[in-house]
Protein backbone atom coordinates (compact mmCIF):
# COMPACT_ATOMS: atom_id res chain seq x y z
CA UNK A 1 0.00 0.00 0.00
CA UNK A 2 0.99 3.51 -0.82
CA UNK A 3 2.75 5.81 1.92
CA UNK A 4 2.98 9.60 1.95
CA UNK A 5 6.86 9.72 1.34
CA UNK A 6 9.08 11.18 4.35
CA UNK A 7 12.33 13.22 4.84
CA UNK A 8 14.16 9.35 5.44
CA UNK A 9 12.85 8.26 1.91
CA UNK A 10 15.15 11.00 0.04
CA UNK A 11 17.80 9.27 -0.95
CA UNK A 12 15.71 6.22 -2.26
CA UNK A 13 13.80 8.71 -4.41
CA UNK A 14 16.41 10.43 -5.97
CA UNK A 15 17.44 6.89 -6.69
CA UNK A 16 14.25 5.82 -8.27
CA UNK A 17 14.16 9.40 -10.24
CA UNK A 18 17.94 8.34 -11.95
CA UNK A 19 16.38 4.84 -13.36
CA UNK A 20 13.58 6.95 -14.57
CA UNK A 21 15.55 9.35 -16.58
CA UNK A 22 17.74 6.20 -17.47
CA UNK A 23 14.44 4.65 -19.06
CA UNK A 24 13.49 7.74 -20.70
CA UNK A 25 16.93 8.27 -22.09
CA UNK A 26 17.96 10.54 -24.76
CA UNK A 27 19.58 13.63 -24.96
CA UNK A 28 16.54 15.91 -23.14
CA UNK A 29 16.29 13.34 -20.17
CA UNK A 30 19.62 12.23 -19.87
CA UNK A 31 22.23 14.29 -21.50
CA UNK A 32 25.83 13.72 -21.26
CA UNK A 33 27.56 16.50 -19.53
CA UNK A 34 24.71 16.25 -17.09
CA UNK A 35 27.43 15.27 -14.12
CA UNK A 36 26.17 14.31 -10.46
CA UNK A 37 25.01 17.28 -9.20
CA UNK A 38 21.42 17.54 -9.77
CA UNK A 39 20.64 14.80 -7.64
CA UNK A 40 22.02 17.23 -4.71
CA UNK A 41 19.65 19.66 -6.03
CA UNK A 42 16.98 17.09 -6.28
CA UNK A 43 17.39 16.04 -2.72
CA UNK A 44 17.12 19.45 -2.06
CA UNK A 45 13.78 19.94 -3.48
CA UNK A 46 12.62 16.74 -2.20
CA UNK A 47 13.48 18.08 1.14
CA UNK A 48 11.25 21.48 0.84
CA UNK A 49 8.80 19.87 -1.39
CA UNK A 50 8.05 17.08 1.44
CA UNK A 51 5.72 19.90 3.77
CA UNK A 52 4.18 21.93 1.37
CA UNK A 53 0.70 21.34 0.89
CA UNK A 54 0.33 21.26 -2.95
CA UNK A 55 2.59 18.27 -3.62
CA UNK A 56 2.06 15.33 -2.10
CA UNK A 57 4.64 12.46 -2.66
CA UNK A 58 3.84 8.94 -1.98
CA UNK A 59 5.59 5.42 -2.28
CA UNK A 60 5.40 1.82 -1.94
CA UNK A 61 8.62 0.01 0.15
CA UNK A 62 10.04 -2.38 -1.34
CA UNK A 63 12.36 -5.40 0.95
CA UNK A 64 15.47 -2.86 1.23
CA UNK A 65 14.50 0.33 -0.57
CA UNK A 66 11.69 1.85 -2.12
CA UNK A 67 9.61 -0.54 -4.95
CA UNK A 68 8.10 2.94 -6.28
CA UNK A 69 6.85 6.36 -6.01
CA UNK A 70 4.67 8.82 -7.38
CA UNK A 71 4.62 12.95 -7.11
CA UNK A 72 1.91 15.12 -7.61
CA UNK A 73 1.44 19.03 -7.22
CA UNK A 74 -1.15 21.40 -8.24
CA UNK A 75 -0.37 24.63 -9.66
CA UNK A 76 -2.71 28.31 -9.26
CA UNK A 77 -2.99 28.76 -12.90
CA UNK A 78 -5.46 32.02 -13.64
CA UNK A 79 -9.37 30.44 -13.93
CA UNK A 80 -11.12 30.54 -17.35
CA UNK A 81 -14.00 28.82 -19.28
CA UNK A 82 -12.35 25.74 -19.13
CA UNK A 83 -11.04 25.86 -15.62
CA UNK A 84 -13.18 27.20 -13.04
CA UNK A 85 -10.72 27.32 -10.44
CA UNK A 86 -7.27 27.24 -12.09
CA UNK A 87 -6.27 24.40 -10.08
CA UNK A 88 -4.36 22.20 -12.20
CA UNK A 89 -2.29 18.71 -11.12
CA UNK A 90 0.40 17.18 -12.23
CA UNK A 91 2.03 13.71 -11.94
CA UNK A 92 6.01 13.60 -12.10
CA UNK A 93 7.94 11.48 -11.19
CA UNK A 94 6.25 7.77 -11.36
CA UNK A 95 8.60 5.17 -11.05
CA UNK A 96 8.63 1.92 -10.43
CA UNK A 97 11.81 -0.16 -9.49
CA UNK A 98 12.57 -2.96 -12.41
CA UNK A 99 12.26 -5.87 -9.85
CA UNK A 100 8.71 -4.50 -8.66
CA UNK A 101 7.34 -3.79 -11.84
CA UNK A 102 3.86 -5.25 -12.86
CA UNK A 103 2.72 -6.34 -8.69
CA UNK A 104 0.67 -2.89 -9.25
CA UNK A 105 2.57 -0.23 -7.22
CA UNK A 106 1.85 2.28 -9.88
CA UNK A 107 -1.94 2.03 -9.88
CA UNK A 108 -1.95 1.80 -6.77
CA UNK A 109 0.02 5.15 -6.37
CA UNK A 110 -1.97 6.67 -8.99
CA UNK A 111 -5.39 6.02 -7.43
CA UNK A 112 -4.02 7.68 -4.44
CA UNK A 113 -2.79 10.79 -6.16
CA UNK A 114 -6.22 11.14 -7.50
CA UNK A 115 -8.07 10.97 -4.93
CA UNK A 116 -5.87 13.42 -3.35
CA UNK A 117 -6.48 15.88 -6.86
CA UNK A 118 -10.19 15.42 -6.56
CA UNK A 119 -10.05 16.45 -2.62
CA UNK A 120 -8.00 19.40 -3.25
CA UNK A 121 -10.38 20.34 -6.09
CA UNK A 122 -7.75 19.92 -8.77
CA UNK A 123 -9.90 20.58 -12.20
CA UNK A 124 -7.40 18.99 -14.54
CA UNK A 125 -4.36 16.57 -13.89
CA UNK A 126 -1.54 16.64 -16.47
CA UNK A 127 0.79 13.82 -16.73
CA UNK A 128 3.12 12.74 -19.46
CA UNK A 129 2.77 8.57 -20.18
CA UNK A 130 5.74 6.33 -21.31
CA UNK A 131 4.36 3.97 -23.91
CA UNK A 132 4.26 0.73 -21.22
CA UNK A 133 2.67 3.32 -18.86
CA UNK A 134 -0.01 4.94 -20.71
CA UNK A 135 -2.12 2.17 -21.42
CA UNK A 136 -2.70 1.99 -17.21
CA UNK A 137 -3.19 6.23 -17.21
CA UNK A 138 -5.89 5.55 -20.43
CA UNK A 139 -7.65 3.20 -18.55
CA UNK A 140 -7.57 4.98 -15.04
CA UNK A 141 -9.16 7.85 -17.40
CA UNK A 142 -6.42 9.95 -18.32
CA UNK A 143 -7.13 11.04 -22.17
CA UNK A 144 -5.10 12.91 -24.96
CA UNK A 145 -4.19 16.55 -23.96
CA UNK A 146 -6.76 19.82 -25.65
CA UNK A 147 -3.07 21.78 -25.27
CA UNK A 148 -0.96 21.59 -27.91
CA UNK A 149 2.26 21.82 -26.08
CA UNK A 150 5.56 23.23 -27.11
CA UNK A 151 8.69 23.27 -24.97
CA UNK A 152 11.82 26.15 -24.49
CA UNK A 153 15.00 25.93 -22.95
CA UNK A 154 17.32 28.46 -22.73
Amino acid sequence: MPRTATEHDISELVRLRALLFDDLGGDFFNPANAGDDWRDALARVFERKLTEPDCRILVVDGGTGLAACGIGTIEQWFPGPHSRNGRIGHVIGMVTDPSYRRRGHGRAIMLGLLDWFRDRDAVRVDLTASREAEPLYRRLGFSGHPDPLLCWKP
